[in-house]
């Protein structure tokens, strides 16, 4: 799957970014699983279940979480191998992420009656940035999985 990925980055956009955007745009493909992964939470929890918006959006934001940090080492990041002291760190910076997704769903829904998935979707494009820069600079150090997998 991975090689697919880079496939589809190196004809549409070439050799003229950096490794470094390259690596975002395999984060993006781990970030859009895990959303997706999310949404569908979000909405059988709303939908079908009927629980109140946030307690389900924290749901799926946690299994969202649970989604991209299994493909985020195995696609992404490389790994210390340390994952009682990774993860929790990992997990830190995502509560983070919940809690401004959270406020960013209370303001756009509650505040402004933006429907729920529309929210949902701004909250996500804000909260990657985040997510991403936070988790590369401080989760995952030793660098990318790039390197590895061009070489092969």
């Amino acid at each position: 799957m991975i090689k697919f990925i880079d496939y589809l980055f190196n004809q549409t956009f070439g050799r003229i970014f950096s490794n470094e955007l390259h690596q975002f745009f395999r984060y993006l493909f781990c970030g859009g699983t895990a959303t997706l992964v999310d949404l569908i939470i979000l909405f059988s929890f709303t939908n079908i279940f009927h629980f109140n918006y946030l307690l389900a959006a924290a749901v799926g934001f946690s299994g969202g979480v649970a989604t991209n940090y299994t493909l985020n080492i195995a696609l992404v990041f490389q790994s210390s191998g340390k994952l009682k002291k990774e993860f929790p760190l990992f997990a830190f910076f995502s509560i983070i992420g919940l809690l401004l997704t959270e406020t960013i769903l209370w303001i756009l829904v509650d505040r402004f009656g933006m429907y729920l998935i529309f929210a949902k979707l701004i909250a996500v494009v804000i909260v990657l940035n985040w997510n991403f820069f936070m988790r590369k600079k401080f989760v995952f150090r030793l660098g990318s999985k790039l390197e590895t997998t061009l070489k092969a």
